[in-house]
């Protein structure tokens, strides 16, 4: 090989700046490549979209609702026919009708009665308004209109295997919440302070790569075994 063969080589074309006809800058050799940072405005509006919970079907609450308005209004519907028909009414509807105008309003019995239905209508307000489904940790959004949760139960599995495999630890127990994750664990060697400290990074490392779209707090309870 000659040496203007190497020197050929060894010399690269550097990259120049041309300006395209929307007076935006382009760089020659680099059309293919991905400009650094592309995926970031992506990133954000993930990280920054509010996730909500997952809304339970309530279909206890509503079978019964329904349930019980189906047999008033077909009871109530026989009993009006029934008298149109010159047949006398029902035995339960004279005497409510006997007990409703002869009842005061501070009688116990009707504050009993109109105590029940308040509770009865705060119950279905509020499972009319509220998400349900607690046992489901709703998880960041990996692609647009898509929807991914996260079982308590299967959370704390995983981090009781990972608190498993923290060196010192005997057994552990993970509770996880909506908005915490509490670890009790036995330490049968080694200082408490040096396990709690491997704990709270193997963890949170645990809770980051769980991907869920609230963060947990976490606190980590670490004490001796029992003596018998």
């Amino acid at each position: 090989m000659s040496d203007e063969d190497a020197e050929r080589s060894d010399t690269r074309r550097l990259p120049t700046l041309d300006k395209t006809p929307d007076g935006a800058e382009k760089t020659d050799g680099a059309e293919g490549a991905a400009p650094a940072g592309a995926d970031a405005p992506a990133t954000g509006t993930a990280d920054h979209h509010r996730v909500r919970r997952f809304r339970s079907a309530r279909r206890v609450p509503a079978a019964l609702v329904a349930l019980v308005l189906l047999a008033a209004a077909g009871l109530l519907l026989y009993d009006v026919a029934a008298v149109r028909a010159n047949r006398p009414a029902m035995t339960w509807r004279r005497w409510l009708a006997r007990e409703l105008g002869t009842r005061h309003l501070d009688n116990p019995w009707v504050l009993g009665a109109a105590a029940l239905a308040v509770v009865l209508g705060i119950w279905l307000v509020v499972s009319a308004v509220t998400p349900g489904l607690r046992q489901v940790l709703p998880m960041r959004p990996a692609a647009p209109d898509t929807r991914a949760g996260l079982d308590r139960a299967a959370a704390a599995l995983v981090l009781r295997d990972r608190a498993m495999e923290v060196a010192g630890v005997q057994s552990v127990r993970v509770a996880v919440s909506r908005r915490k994750a509490k670890t009790h664990a036995v330490s049968h060697f080694r200082e408490l302070d040096e396990v709690r400290a491997d704990l709270d990074t193997s963890l949170g490392e645990g809770l980051r790569q769980l991907g869920l779209a609230h963060e947990l707090r976490l606190t980590v309870d670490v004490r001796r075994p029992k003596k018998r």
